[in-house]
């Protein structure tokens, strides 16, 4: 069994070795690893800074957070069960998608899953709205490191203009993920699956999962065909190279 981290450092340190791993494999994977190992840096230095109105909860809060994704990342490692919505994103590693929907897919699995489930979690027996003003400054940190970490990707992949012309006459929009409305999304999550009792709460985050899994199908294989073959096109130009892919990100 995998010792899971207890501390933001200890995270830190098993995120730089899935960058490490899926860089030396080139497995696009690491675009996701390394944009949120970008975010818990931010939230450690927040915590460090003590931003939060409770920092030691707020530690917790992320520890848990992380290892939502970190135990479903080694769930499929070792051929485990593990939520519908990280199985859709770890599926698609072959496939010849653009960078950017790697990486919203594991945005919306951790998101809008996992971000509720954490507080939810974090927040048991006591009044979940106490933690609502440090939720949303979590928030706000993954949304602007998302935001910046997403205009990099476009300078490796030219022709992603492409996607904002057409985008009025196809779904398209679902691949410019929205961190607004996640964000509320993931809080509504958390207050639903907070509410529910032992019995019930496992069913709730399943049907979340649902949800959210459908949401990263659309994005791995949107539903129209010019959709598709746009996004294939725009794949195919795109650096190959997951390492450089990285490297261009920590510029």
């Amino acid at each position: 069994m995998q010792k899971m981290p207890e501390t933001i450092e200890e995270v830190l340190q098993e995120l730089d070795n899935i960058i490490d791993q899926t860089v030396a494999s080139n497995n696009f994977w690491g675009i996701f690893a390394y944009v949120y190992r970008r975010t818990t840096a931010q939230i450690k230095l927040a915590v460090e800074n003590k931003t939060f109105e409770d920092n030691a909860r707020m530690e917790k809060f992320d520890v848990a957070f992380a290892n939502l994704y970190l135990a479903a990342y080694h769930s499929y490692q070792g051929r485990r069960p593990l939520s519908k919505s990280w199985q859709t994103a770890f599926d698609a590693q072959s496939e010849r998608l653009t960078s950017i929907q790697h990486l919203i897919m594991g945005m919306n699995a951790h998101i809008n899953l996992d971000l509720g489930v954490a507080a939810a979690a974090v927040m048991r027996g006591q009044s979940i709205q106490l933690i609502e003003n440090d939720f949303r400054k979590v928030n706000q940190i993954l949304a602007d490191l998302t935001e910046e970490m997403q205009e990099r990707l476009t300078k490796i992949s030219p022709l992603m203009f492409v996607l904002d012309w057409i985008g009025e006459k196809t779904d398209e929009h679902i691949v410019n993920f929205s961190i607004r409305e996640a964000r509320e999304q993931s809080w509504r999550n958390a207050q639903l699956i907070w509410a529910l009792d032992d019995p019930g709460r496992q069913a709730g985050i399943d049907g979340v999962d649902e949800i959210v899994a459908g949401i990263s199908a659309i994005v791995r294989s949107p539903r129209t065909r010019l959709s598709r073959f746009i996004l294939r096109w725009i794949a195919y130009f795109e650096e190959k190279n997951v390492g450089k892919i990285v490297g261009r990100l920590r510029e």
